[in-house]
C-alpha cells in the first residue's frame, strides 16, 4: 500500500505540474478567448463535458468542507483551474493523512469528512442535500444531455477529429480531460471488487467522457436506498457497511488523527 501511495502522490504532482503548463500554454496564446467561440461546436462540447466531470469533484469538497466561503472560492477556482486544483487538493488530503490511516485505509480517510467535529451517530442518520433518487435523475439527465450535445454537435460540424478543432483552449481541457479521467479511474479501482467491472467502467470514462462517468454514478446510485445519504457513493462497499453499522469505530479513529 504504501509504494501504491507513493506512486499516487507523484502521480498527483506531475498531473499538477503538466496542468499548469497547460494553462499557461492556453492562457499565452489567445488568452482563452477560443474557450467561448459562439461557432465553436466541438469547443462547447469540451466545455460541457468539462462542466460534467467536475461537478462529482464539488459534491465531494461540499461534503468533505463545511464553510460555505470556501465552498464557494473552490467552485470559481475549480472552473477556471480545474484539473491542477482537483490534484492539488487530493494531495493535500492525502498529505494530511496520519501514518495510523495511511497503514489502515488511506482513500477511505482521504474521502471521509472528519468526524470529531460532530456527533457521527447522528449524522450517519441526517438527511442532508439531495435524495438518492433526485441524485439518480440529475446524473441520468446529465448524461444524456451530453449525449445529444455529442450527436447534434456530429451532425452539425462533422467530424471533432481534424486540426480546424484544436485550438490552445481545446489542447488545454483536452489534457484537463485526460487528468480526470485517470483520477476517476482509481476512484473506481479503489471501489470496484473486480477487475473485470473497474476495467468497463474505466474504459466507458475514457471512451465517453462524462457520459460514461454518469452511467457509473447512477449505476453506484442504485445500489443505495431511497433512504441512505448520497455521499455513501464515495466509498466501496466493505467501507459503506463500516459507516452504517459502526460509526464509532470511524469517531475512534478520527479522534485519533486529532489528537496526534
Amino acid at each position: 500500500m504504501a509504494s501504491k501511495l507513493f506512486v499516487l502522490k507523484t502521480l498527483l504532482g506531475v498531473f499538477t505540474c503538466v496542468m499548469g503548463a497547460a494553462l499557461a500554454y492556453g492562457f499565452s496564446l489567445d488568452y482563452f478567448f477560443s474557450c467561448f467561440s459562439p461557432r465553436a461546436r466541438w469547443m462547447q462540447v469540451a466545455l460541457t463535458d468539462f462542466v460534467i466531470s467536475i461537478s462529482p469533484i464539488s459534491v465531494w469538497y461540499f461534503y468533505k468542507e463545511p464553510r460555505w466561503i470556501m465552498r464557494v472560492m473552490f467552485m470559481f477556482i475549480l472552473f477556471w483551474l480545474g484539473s491542477f486544483i482537483i490534484c492539488g487538493y487530493i494531495l493535500l488530503q492525502l498529505l494530511k493523512l496520519s501514518p495510523e490511516q495511511t497503514l489502515k485505509d488511506p482513500f477511505f480517510f482521504m474521502l471521509a469528512r472528519p468526524k470529531s467535529r460532530d456527533d457521527v451517530m447522528g449524522a450517519s442518520n441526517t438527511r442532508g442535500g439531495f435524495s438518492v433518487v433526485t441524485t439518480r435523475i440529475i446524473y441520468a439527465s446529465l448524461g444524456c444531455l451530453m449525449l445529444a450535445f455529442l450527436v447534434f454537435a456530429w451532425i452539425t460540424d462533422g467530424s471533432p477529429f481534424r486540426s480546424q478543432v484544436l485550438s490552445p483552449c481545446m489542447v488545454t481541457l483536452l489534457i484537463d480531460l485526460c487528468i480526470q479521467a485517470v483520477i476517476y479511474s482509481v476512484w473506481i479501482g479503489y471501489k470496484e471488487s473486480s477487475w473485470t467491472n473497474a476495467l468497463f467502467w474505466i474504459l466507458c470514462i475514457v471512451c465517453f467522457g462524462s457520459i460514461g462517468l454518469c452511467g457509473y454514478i447512477v449505476r453506484e446510485l442504485f445500489y443505495l436506498t431511497p433512504d441512505q445519504p448520497v455521499y455513501l457513493i464515495l466509498f466501496n462497499t466493505s467501507n459503506r457497511d463500516v459507516m452504517l453499522s459502526d460509526p464509532l469505530l470511524l469517531k475512534n479513529h478520527h479522534l485519533h488523527h486529532d489528537n496526534i
